[in-house]
């Protein structure tokens, strides 16, 4: 097995701080005790901490984003599954035409995608008060829009992985479509398919290109109250959110870490 020098461990830890030091500059302007963003000179505060537990726009945003994040990542997860499910098992004529189809909004430019779904959700707005313009159901039906091309891609890659001759056996058995999905196919794939709703979950969370188009003073998720805050007041609030969602994705990393060496010790 190959082992790193001492020059690769000490060029890989160069490049990581390097990566990092625009987020670890962020901790110290969270407890600056001013009212914009500057470092702290001598006196340290924890204001701006404060003032995301007292005020409740903060923790409104962050449990709106959690609702639009979760039924996003649903949707797509579930409109990607069933889409690459159906390339792999039929394999239509016209399969390639297909997912670049779906892989459309992952090419097109942002602005592009946001205007379009501007025009669509106004339009759904007319008929309608529950969907559409500005609404909890018509963003999560936006961000599911932008992120099923990454859900369906490693959708995708999983079921390459997935040898054909066992749904070809479980079909000469006489197992139905429903059967071999759930019995066959799927046992085979669900770490791609969790992989991809967690991917899309993230996506959903952090969108806020076309949040900003579609939305308004009714669904203001975190990302769009930070948007705001940078640019109205340049609120110091915003360092210290970002540091408790870097400190969030830090522990879920390492328990990630944690977890999978647990597992490998316990298989050897």
């Amino acid at each position: 097995m190959y082992k790193p020098g001492a020059f690769a461990i000490i060029l890989g830890a160069f490049i990581a701080i390097f990566l990092l030091m625009p987020l670890l500059a962020v901790i110290p302007v969270s407890f600056t005790p001013a009212r914009f963003l500057s470092m702290p000179n001598g006196n340290w505060s924890l204001r701006h901490y404060e003032t995301l537990v007292n005020d409740p726009a903060w923790w409104q945003a962050a449990w709106l984003s959690i609702r639009i994040a979760v039924l996003s990542s649903f949707i797509a997860t579930a409109l990607s599954l069933a889409f690459a499910l159906g390339i792999w098992m039929f394999r239509p004529v016209f399969a390639s035409v297909l997912i670049g189809f779906v892989l459309a909004p992952m090419v097109a430019p942002p602005v592009v995608s946001a205007i379009t779904l501007y025009f669509f959700l106004t339009s759904l707005s007319k008929l309608n008060d529950w969907i559409g313009y500005d609404t909890v159901l018509g963003v999560a039906l936006a961000h599911a829009v932008m992120i099923a091309p990454y859900a369906v891609v490693l959708v995708l890659v999983s079921l390459s992985q997935v040898d054909r001759r066992i749904d070809l056996a479980a079909r000469g058995f006489g197992a139905g479509i429903g059967t071999r999905i759930f019995r066959v196919i799927l046992p085979n794939i669900r770490f791609g398919v969790m992989t991809a709703a967690f991917l899309a979950f993230v996506l959903s969370w952090e969108e806020i290109g076309v949040t900003l188009f579609i939305t308004s003073v009714n669904a203001v998720t975190l990302p769009r109250m930070m948007w705001m805050g940078l640019r109205d007041n340049i609120d110091p609030a915003i360092a210290a959110i970002s540091v408790l969602l870097i400190v969030l994705v830090m522990a879920v990393i390492l328990s990630k870490t944690v977890i999978s060496a647990l597992r490998k010790k316990t298989a050897a």
